[in-house]
Order: C-alpha cells, then sequence, then structure tokens
C-alpha cells in the first residue's frame, strides 16, 4: 500500500470515496461514542470532506440536569453550555498543531456530539407537558483526538492525529488502518449484521384530523398575536429488528444530504440525513487581525421534487416566486439576525444570501445565509446557548413558539430539529439542524417531520408536506402505508 507518512502526526492513506468511508466506519459502528460525519456524496458546497471518530479520550453526557463526565477530572456546574466549555477546554491543553505543510483539514481534533431540541430547556424557562420517552441524553460530546478525514475534492485521505496524549497508542491505530485497508476485500463487519426491518408499521403521534386540530390552534394564537409563525411537527414511530447501520446504509441511497452522520451511543443511534446548517464558525482575516466569522444557513420553504424534468421545474419556480415562502424565510431570516447579534461585532451582521433555491434529491428548498463576526467579549459557547434550538425549527417570536409546541405536541423532540455538531481545537465550528433524522431507542425507531405555520397557511397543504419531507424516509424501511 503506497502512502506518504509523518509516522508521530499523520499518515496519507488512498483515497477512500463516500462509499469507502462508509465501508470503513463500519468496522467501527458498534462502538460506543463511533461518528460518522458523512457530506453525503452531494454537489453542495459542503460536501468536501468525510469524517470518521471513535475511541474517545473522554465523554461529556447531560441528562435529567445533571453532567456526567467520563475519562476527565472536572468540576461541574451542571450548567451544560458551561460543563461542556470546561470539557473542551481539558482537551485543549494536550493540542498538538499539524504541520503547517498539510493541507487544510475541517477538524483538528476536539469534541463532536450533539445538543438536543430539549437542550433548549436549560436555555429558555419552558414549560413541561410534552412526554419524555426516549433515552437519549440532552448533550453528548466525546473529546476525539484522532481522526480519519477523506477529501472528496482533492481525493485524498488522511489518518490524523492531534494531541500528544495518544502518543502512546498512535503506532496501534495506523497499524490498525493499516490492516483494515489490506482486507478491505473481505466482508466488513455490517454485511455480517441483521438489516433493519420494521415489525410494525409507522404510525404517527398524531393522525391527520388531530394534526388540523392542532393546526388550528396554532392560527388562532396567530390571529390573537401570540406569534407569526409556529414550526408543528408529527412523530413517527415503529418496533424494528436488525441493526441501523444497515438503515442508514440504505437511506443514504436514497438521501444525498451535505450534513448527515450516524452515531452510536449504545443504547441509542442516530442515523441524521439532514440537508439543513446550523452555525459555522472560522477564523478569517490576517494572523493579527483574525477573527470569527459566524454563518447561519436556514431552510424555510419546500415542495417536493418531480422525475418530470418539466414538473420539476415548475416546482422549483413556483417555490421561488411563493410569496408566502419568501414571507416565512424572511421572518426566520429576522430572528436569526437578532439570535446571531447577541453575540455579533456591532454592526457586523449581514444577510450574504435571501431565498437561495437548493435542490436535493427528495426535495427543493430556500435557503438564506446570514454572517457575521463574533464579538471578542463573546465565545463559542455563549453563541450556541443563545441561539439554541435553531430558529428555522421553532417559530417566530422564538420562545413563544417553543411553548406552542411544548403544548400542542404530544412528545418532546429528543434529537428532532436538535444539532449533530463538532468544535475543533482551533475554534471551527460547523453543526447541522438535525432534520430528516432519526432515533432507535428501546427497540423503536422514531422519525419526525414538521414545517413552519404562518397566517396563510392552510391546513391540507401543511400535513402534506410534512410527508413530502420523509418521502425519501419512511418507504424506504418499510412499504407499509403511514397510519
Amino acid at each position: 500500500m503506497k502512502k506518504e507518512q509523518q509516522q508521530d502526526t499523520f499518515v496519507e492513506l488512498p483515497y477512500l470515496e463516500p462509499a469507502g468511508v462508509r465501508d470503513l466506519f463500519s468496522h467501527f459502528v458498534d462502538e460506543p461514542w463511533a461518528l460518522l460525519l458523512d457530506s453525503g456524496k452531494t454537489l453542495h458546497q459542503a460536501s468536501q470532506f468525510d469524517i470518521i471518530l471513535a475511541r474517545p479520550r473522554a465523554t461529556f453526557a447531560f441528562s435529567h440536569d445533571k453532567s456526567t463526565i467520563t475519562g476527565a477530572d472536572i468540576d461541574t456546574t451542571n450548567e451544560p453550555f458551561e460543563d461542556l466549555k470546561r470539557f473542551y477546554e481539558f482537551g485543549l491543553k494536550d493540542y498538538q498543531p499539524l504541520p503547517s505543510k498539510m493541507p487544510t483539514l475541517p477538524f483538528n481534533g476536539g469534541i463532536a456530539g450533539f445538543c438536543s431540541y430539549d437542550a433548549g430547556r436549560y436555555v429558555e424557562n419552558l414549560p413541561s407537558i410534552a412526554t419524555n420517552d426516549i433515552g437519549l441524553p440532552e448533550l453528548a460530546f466525546g473529546l476525539y483526538e484522532w481522526a480519519f478525514i477523506s477529501d472528496h475534492k482533492n481525493h485524498q485521505s488522511y489518518l490524523v492525529k492531534f494531541c500528544r496524549y495518544c502518543d502512546s497508542y498512535w503506532k496501534d491505530i495506523v497499524a490498525e488502518f493499516d490492516s483494515l485497508y489490506s482486507n478491505s476485500d473481505n466482508p466488513t463487519p455490517a454485511s455480517s449484521k441483521a438489516e433493519l426491518s420494521l415489525s410494525t408499521p409507522w404510525r404517527s403521534n398524531m393522525d391527520k384530523d388531530a394534526y388540523i386540530e392542532r393546526f388550528q390552534k396554532v392560527h388562532d394564537y396567530i390571529h390573537a398575536g401570540d406569534c407569526y409563525q409556529v414550526n408543528l411537527a408529527q412523530r413517527f414511530s415503529a418496533d424494528f429488528e436488525g441493526h441501523p447501520w444497515n438503515a442508514y446504509l440504505k437511506l443514504t441511497e436514497h438521501n444525498q444530504a451535505p450534513f448527515s452522520s450516524y452515531m452510536n451511543l449504545e443504547s441509542q443511534q442516530i442515523l441524521s440525513l439532514s440537508p439543513e446548517r446550523f452555525i459555522q464558525v472560522f477564523p478569517q482575516g490576517s494572523s493579527k487581525k483574525k477573527k470569527l466569522r459566524v454563518v447561519t444557513q436556514p431552510i424555510k420553504g419546500t415542495r417536493p421534487r418531480s422525475q418530470d424534468e418539466a414538473e420539476d421545474k415548475r416546482l422549483s419556480d413556483e417555490l421561488q416566486h411563493s410569496e408566502k415562502d419568501r414571507a416565512e424565510n424572511l421572518m426566520i431570516v429576522d430572528l436569526l439576525r437578532n439570535d446571531i447579534g447577541r453575540n455579533a461585532e456591532i454592526g457586523s451582521v449581514e444577510v450574504t444570501k435571501l431565498f437561495e433555491l437548493q435542490s436535493f434529491i427528495s426535495v427543493h428548498h430556500l435557503v438564506s445565509t446570514i454572517e457575521a463576526n463574533l464579538a471578542e467579549s463573546s465565545d463559542i459557547f455563549t453563541l450556541l446557548k443563545h441561539c439554541f434550538p435553531g430558529g428555522s425549527i421553532t417559530g417566530a417570536p422564538k420562545v413563544r413558539a417553543m411553548e406552542i409546541i411544548e403544548e400542542l405536541e404530544p412528545h418532546r423532540r429528543s434529537i428532532y430539529c436538535g444539532s449533530m455538531l463538532y468544535l475543533d481545537f482551533r475554534g471551527y465550528l460547523d453543526s447541522n439542524i438535525a432534520i430528516r433524522t432519526l432515533v432507535t431507542d428501546n427497540g423503536k425507531i422514531h422519525a419526525w417531520a414538521g414545517g413552519g405555520l404562518v397566517a396563510d397557511s392552510e391546513a391540507n397543504n401543511e400535513y402534506e408536506e410534512t410527508l413530502h419531507k420523509l418521502s425519501k424516509i419512511l418507504p424506504v424501511l418499510s412499504v407499509e402505508e403511514l397510519q
């Protein structure tokens, strides 16, 4: 096997395309805290890199008002975003920057994992009405000190370490990957695992009549002046048998989403096929005057795709010229300008793209881009806290919308509309909005879909839109009709 290597820091391995990266990840998929950040084999600008993370040095979880950290001695406050910051800073002490000759990679060691939608309960004072029946923590992150990264633009793949702490076992990791490459023609662990199959049909936690009843309550709130927009979602659940990783592989054949990911938490597995970026942070400017640039890209406005080219064009044109969808998008742009503005350098917040059409395998979306410089008086953890959960999946005004969601949706959202994210040791952050996302728990698999309701929304159209958003997910795993 040909490769270039600087044994103490990185190894350049033969390039793996997206399918090869997933095949490689299957060797780690049953390990606790194994995480694949999957760019989804799309032409999207965010689809350059796939990242495999495994065997974290330490782990952080926040659940039931308590922080739990393993592998690190850290004083905790039981305030989730403060404790997450302390967890990150613990790993930062051992950070070993990559050689300057290395190409720029998106992740240089750090923390990766998720914040659930319900982490927002520790940001805003919300009622507790909806049933909490999924055992996922509100936050869960690993401290990852090595990674496999495949660059699909430059056709290069690397095994890289980022911390002095892992010097003692680095040679073993290199040898393990050498062995995996050498045996790449052998059946992967995934091929020996049972295909995931549903043992019950998908069932929603609100049928169409119940959805329309809740839709009307949202409209009543809007016309009473409580809010302008509320994102109302339904949850689909089914019993299953087999391995969730095989379900993810099947879903990726039908969903090419640039912010996809798979995470194993032993008792639960997260399968995210998200097309939406939440927040990205990266340094910008000269070395002496670098500022942290903040970018968020909310999605509002959806139409289904059609296999008929003319009909598909008609649908995309309809979306681009829809006054309702543009107004809905603009409401969320204003909300996110406000969220980011709380932590931005004064005068730096700007909308750089408005109502951009982005087309994915099953839907067309309207996407806007808001950018700003992070204020020197703030930091990334404060930014996350003040922006969480993402405004594109709550409504406006944000807190009142979240209160209405809690009242009307029968179950808590868990990972849905939360965020899968990483923050590396350089201060680079990227994150998704966890839509088109499934979670397994206690023999059940759950998936959600929702949409923003405004004053001129129509109940039947909004109900059908939730089904469009899952048209390449629920039927892929089951041929049963939705109930």
